[in-house]
């Protein structure tokens, strides 16, 4: 059984995926994770800082495959690997994306959210300067040209999958698979940087 923390962080995650930051009050929150007003404020401070942790602890990372990736170069395949990247970085921005934007409606909000990515060591350049490493890694390792400049390749790459939430129909469709996609995007920079 989830702990009650847990229960509210998953709850309130729902919410504003589904009904907005606007329409997830704490009495919405308390109502789906099935446990008093209260019980919310022994955990969180407020529904700033519910919002902050479920943008920390409930969307999917990126961070960890890129540590891991930049500590290996020359392993596996170039390709695959940002395939993988791609693939992590789509779902992320698509998972992140439409909660995010109600940060900026909030300026409390997005003062405190940037102080807590902040605090943990991240910040919306984290992902493209770790991509970068890695890229950097690969040169190293001469699977990456010379010459390719792996912070614009890592700023493509990570911003054609942010780009791709844009593109989703009212449904959630993007009209291309996210292995489709991913690969193709792999491959477009692979070609510029290999």
């Amino acid at each position: 059984m989830q702990s009650t923390r847990a229960r509210i962080l998953e709850a309130a995650h729902q919410l504003l995926r589904t009904a907005g930051l606007a329409r997830t009050t704490t009495k919405e929150i308390a109502r789906a994770a099935g446990c008093s007003e209260a019980a919310l404020y022994k955990h969180f401070s407020g529904k700033e800082e519910i919002f902050v942790r479920v943008f920390q602890e409930r969307l999917p990372r990126l961070g960890p495959l890129l540590a891991e990736l930049t500590e290996r170069p020359g392993e596996g395949d170039l390709e695959e690997n940002l395939t993988e990247i791609a693939r992590r970085a789509a779902r992320f921005y698509e998972s992140s994306v439409p909660i995010a934007a109600s940060l900026y409606a909030e300026p409390a909000l997005l003062k405190r959210h940037r102080e807590g990515v902040r605090k943990a060591g991240g910040g919306p350049r984290t992902p493209v300067d770790a991509l970068a490493r890695y890229l950097r890694a690969e040169r190293d390792a001469g699977r990456v040209r010379p010459d390719a400049d792996p912070d614009a390749a890592a700023s493509l790459l990570l911003g054609a999958c942010s780009q791709r939430v844009f593109l989703l129909d009212p449904d959630g469709d993007p009209g291309e698979p996210l292995e489709e996609f991913a690969r193709r995007m792999a491959r477009a920079v692979l070609h510029g940087v290999g």
